[in-house]
């Protein structure tokens, strides 16, 4: 996941340019860019302290240690145990609140205004998520993430409503955090309108090279989240043989990969939403998340 994360960034960007019309920046260009950085001295503020410093490479840590968690092409891997839904949304709130204190360290204008925007948008982002991880644990009868999966795996619980309403949220959840169009364009430094490029704007170097490194990770581990809950097929099961492992990669890549076509191609047809639209977006989101455990709550007390 940690070479494949770079990778997924470029392949969208890719997708992006031929959809427009264009050539496109080769598909390692992310890695090159990364090494490019990694080989600069970082520039610092005058009045950065060691929370500016230790920030990036925090915010990396954090996002790491989720991504070890998400099961990606087997199930039952060793950190099956403790891949709970609760810690890895706990470690990815974690990242985003180190890069929002960081963005305030400083004492810019555009650091302050996007690590407003960012905690705002989270404050209707997580409650939603907290729905969906809600709906599958009364589902599962379990947060953990590998338990959900094999259960989903194995077909026992059929095609629900509710299944189809939390997969729709836990996407515009996963837009809204990776900060994708239309909540954030990624590729914009419009003052206006940037909110995670406004956070990060006074990095450079290898804390900027870290930063986009865990952008890269942080949106593979979404897919795979999305992969592995919704998406199960194709993911071998805990056991299995090195050759089912194989099979189970190709069939991980290829789903991310599908998610990636489709994630370029509504960002080439969908423009960016303003910035007092997104609580609107997330709210639909939330609703949904609400109405997926209402539905299941029910359905089940019937039963």
């Amino acid at each position: 996941m940690l070479a494949a994360g770079p990778v997924l960034i470029g392949a969208i960007r890719l997708l992006k340019a031929r959809l427009l019309g264009r050539t496109g920046p080769h598909v390692l260009q992310p890695w090159r860019d990364l090494l490019r950085l990694f080989r600069k001295q970082p520039v610092l503020a005058e009045n950065a302290s060691w929370l500016f410093r230790a920030a990036p490479a925090a915010a990396f840590a954090a996002i790491l240690a989720a991504a070890a968690l998400v099961p990606t092409f087997a199930l039952g891997m060793a950190g099956g145990p403790v891949a709970d839904l609760l810690v890895i949304a706990g470690l990815l709130t974690l990242s985003r609140c180190i890069l929002a204190l960081a963005a305030m360290d400083i004492g810019t204008a555009f650091g302050g205004i996007g690590a407003s925007r960012e905690m705002t948008f989270s404050a209707f982002a997580e409650p939603a998520l907290l729905l969906v991880i809600f709906t599958l644990a009364l589902l599962a009868g379990t947060t953990n993430l590998d338990v959900i999966a094999d259960a989903l795996r194995g077909g026992t619980y059929g095609l629900r409503v509710s299944l189809g309403l939390a997969l729709i949220a836990a996407v515009a959840i996963g837009i809204a955090e990776n900060g994708r169009i239309p909540v954030d364009n990624p590729a914009t430094h419009l003052e206006l309108t940037m909110v995670h490029e406004a956070m990060v704007l006074e990095y450079s170097g290898r804390h900027l090279a870290l930063i986009e490194w865990g952008v890269g990770l942080k949106l593979l581990v979404w897919m795979s989240l999305i992969t592995t809950i919704f998406l199960p097929f194709g993911a071998a099961p805990a056991g299995a043989s090195p050759l089912l492992w194989l099979a189970g990669l190709a069939a991980w890549a290829a789903k991310v990969g599908v998610l990636a076509a489709a994630l370029a191609t509504f960002e080439t047809v969908i423009a960016k939403m303003r910035v007092f639209r997104v609580p609107e977006f997330l709210g639909i989101a939330l609703l949904l998340g609400l109405l997926a455990a209402v539905f299941l709550f029910v359905s089940q007390g019937l039963a």
